[in-house]
Order: structure tokens, then sequence, then C-alpha cells
């Protein structure tokens, strides 16, 4: 079973924020990058159906040089070889392309991503595949297992309750937890990683279809305003005229 596993490069959320040529771009300087938490659902389940079932799992990363660090990361924790198309992730469309692509040329069974990256918080690249490749996608799932060689069982939420899905090889799933428990990478794996596969490859001719005019920070939040708690009527005036939250 070839299993491929699409990881994010982003920024961890203890990094502080900043944006330059008039907010129209991420600035970058200071800013410490992880592998985004969603995928690693994804990256560590799929290392334990190879554990359990045999088989690859492959790392693909749509992104710069600066990704390598975190590329190697996932070679660590478990992977058997990694690519990274070599442009910037420039949107949703763009980056659903890249993958469509490698996993045409490469014919995997299961192609694994987060529910989202942290950034961007899209929630759509997976469905994209699924529906460029022409296979399902089943988003988000918590819980992945084979019934069979050729079948998967997923479980999925829903309103009210949780969806169960049985589906064929080859498909596209979103991870969200508890699918797994992420893996901290031990002293062999980080070995293990300098000489395991990366290849670099060159992105395909697909244009982006959406461009990003500006980015702007969350409003400040302001000070806190002490209600006796007798007043209940300045504290309903307050929520009505200042908070407009009734």
């Amino acid at each position: 079973m070839k299993i491929l596993v699409c990881i994010s490069n982003v920024p961890d959320t203890t990094s502080k924020i900043n944006f330059t040529a008039d907010n129209k771009e991420f600035d970058k300087n200071g800013v410490q990058y992880v592998i985004n938490p969603w995928d690693e659902y994804a990256l560590t389940r799929a290392i334990e159906l190879k554990e359990a079932k045999g088989g690859t799992v492959t790392v693909l990363n749509v992104g710069e040089a600066d990704a390598e660090p975190n590329i190697r990361k996932a070679l660590a924790i478990g992977a058997d070889d990694a690519i990274r198309v070599n442009a910037k992730p420039v949107d949703a469309f763009f980056v659903a392309q890249q993958i469509a692509a490698v996993a045409k040329e490469n014919n995997y069974d299961m192609i694994l991503m987060g529910k989202e990256s942290i950034d961007y918080n899209g929630s759509q690249v997976h469905g994209m595949v699924g529906e460029i490749l022409g296979i399902p996608s089943v988003v988000p799932a918590f819980k992945l297992d084979m019934v069979d060689d050729s079948t998967a069982r997923l479980e999925r939420e829903i309103e009210g309750g949780k969806e169960v899905v049985e589906v064929k090889l080859p498909f596209v799933a979103s991870a969200q937890q508890p699918m797994s428990e992420p893996r901290i990478p031990n002293m062999r794996g980080i070995m293990t990683a300098r000489t395991k596969p990366l290849k670099v490859v060159e992105p395909t001719g697909a244009e982006a279809k959406a461009e990003y005019v500006n980015y702007s920070k969350p409003e400040k939040k302001g000070g806190v305003k002490m209600i006796d708690p007798e007043n209940a009527g300045e504290l309903i005036t307050l929520l009505r005229n200042e908070a407009k939250v009734l």
C-alpha cells in the first residue's frame, strides 16, 4: 500500500505575526515554522497503517526550500521518502493541482492530509484534489482503519452525531483529532532522516485562482469593565449599546 501524506509548513502559533509591503505580504522574519498540526494526525496514522499492513509513506510538501527542515522532521517521525514541489503555495487550487500531478504520476492508494492548515484555515485542498483526480474524498475524518486490502472504513463528524463510511482505494481523506497521537521523532529517526530520499520537482503550469489583496491583524481587545452584580440594568445596557450582542 502506497500512502501519500501532504504536509504544510506553517508559523508556530507562538510566533509574532507581522506584514510588509503595505500589508500585502506576510513577514517571515523571526517566525518559527512547524509542521501543520492537523497534518501530523494524518502522518502518524499513515505510519501506523504502514507498520500494521506494510507499504510505504511518502511525504509531499508544496513549498520553498525553507520547508525542508520540517520535511526532514516528517521523515524522522517515520515517513520513507519525501517530495517537495519547488513553488510558493499561493492558493488552495494551485496547491491541489500540484498534489494531483504528483499523485497521478505515482499511483498512490491513499492521499491523506490535515483538515485545514492553521495559517489560512481554508479547508479546501482535500476536496479539490479528490475532484481533480476523480476519486472519493472523505472529510474530515477522526478515525481510519482498513477493512481489507482494498477497502477502508472512516468515521467523521456530522451534525448531531457521526457517520461511518466505507470507501474503496484510492481515495483522499483529511484528518482531525483523535485520528492518532502525533509522534515525537527519536534520535534514531533523526539520524536516519538525513539519508532518506527528498526529491525536489518543479511545479506544473497551473495558475492560482485567488489573490490575497491585503492582510490585517485582529483589533486589540478593549479594557475590562467591572459591573456591580446588583446592577443588572447597567450590564444589559452595555451589552446592548457597546458590545452589541443583544
